[in-house]
């Protein structure tokens, strides 16, 4: 089991849309890895009905059962009134803490009192924007993906020194969320509206790649959101994540291969993970460029030239 002052390990939200099965399956399998944290729900778009708020208690509660901290996250842009009406109900729910990723969800949180998660859509870069989340009842602030080590251990330490402690959580693996539009590129790429898509999402359980001109994946399209072409994977700083007081990483959904990178990380954060390792745990690019100060895309552990 993990020392009280280890690193924990978190599994963000699906970002895809995947099929009721796809996913009972894998948060069965999840009950069993070494993460502490699971983080559920739709974030992405209102049109992916398969799963209701009720189906995601059910496996909330099924989880908590097992140990787990379960966190509910909330869409990251709300686009009607119908997405308000759920997204009340989803604040409302009376078991599980909840992700707000987006100003609505947070004045929802907010003004009934209720403690909250900041997600990373949330942009928070100063102590002043994180002391103001602290004192309207924030529990965890999820840090920008695109912050660096260097501006981030400033920030920690900026907020320490404000007795700001509230825990930070960083993006350690997976595609990169970086965009949302009213527009649905993945619909527009298969030559449908946005209001009548057929759900083609589902054809895409790690997204559509987008390639430049010279066949680089630069983008990872899902529905309205526009994620890296790569993998981020933080595998190997996570013990200067430790360091600098990073309480959580977070490791988000893959269809495929998930538990040995669950494993990996498991094992990085114990000291285990023999270096340099293999730069890549399942059939995707990564890139780690972000978080040493250099353009997004790069991986820094390849080799010179």
């Amino acid at each position: 089991m993990p020392t009280p002052d280890m690193l924990q390990l978190s599994l963000g939200p699906v970002l895809f849309y995947w099929t009721r099965q796809r996913y009972a399956d894998f948060y069965r399998d999840a009950a069993d890895w070494p993460v502490e944290i699971v983080t559920l729900g739709e974030t992405v778009c209102s049109r992916r009905r398969d799963m209701k708020l009720g189906d995601w208690l059910g496996i909330g509660r099924e989880l908590a059962e097992g140990g787990k901290q379960v966190v509910l996250s909330s869409q990251t842009l709300i686009e009607s009134e119908a997405d308000l009406r759920d997204l009340r109900k989803l604040c409302d729910n009376g078991e599980f803490l909840v992700e707000a990723n987006d100003q609505s969800a947070l004045q929802c949180l907010s003004a009934a009192g209720l403690p909250f998660v900041a997600g990373a859509a949330l942009n928070l870069y100063n102590p002043a924007s994180i002391g103001v989340m602290a004192r309207a009842g924030m529990q965890r602030w999820h840090a920008p993906v695109e912050m660096s080590r260097v501006d981030l251990s400033r920030l920690l330490d900026d907020c320490r020194a404000e007795g700001l402690e509230a825990p930070c959580e960083v993006f350690a693996y997976g595609h990169l969320p970086l965009a949302w539009s009213s527009r649905c590129f993945t619909a527009r790429r298969h030559q449908k509206p946005k209001d009548r898509c057929q759900f083609v999402c589902q054809k895409h359980p790690e997204g559509l790649a987008l390639r430049s001109q010279e066949s680089r994946e630069v983008f990872t399209l899902n529905g309205i959101q526009t994620l890296s072409g790569a993998c981020q994977d933080l595998r190997h700083e996570v013990a200067d994540m430790a360091a600098m007081g990073i309480a959580v990483a977070r490791l988000s959904p893959r269809s495929e291969g998930m538990a040995d990178i669950v494993t990996a990380f498991d094992a990085a954060r114990r000291g285990e993970l023999a270096p340099p390792g293999p730069l890549s745990l399942v059939e995707a690019d990564i890139c780690d460029g972000y978080w040493h100060g250099r353009p997004g895309m790069d991986n820094t552990r390849l080799p010179a030239g």
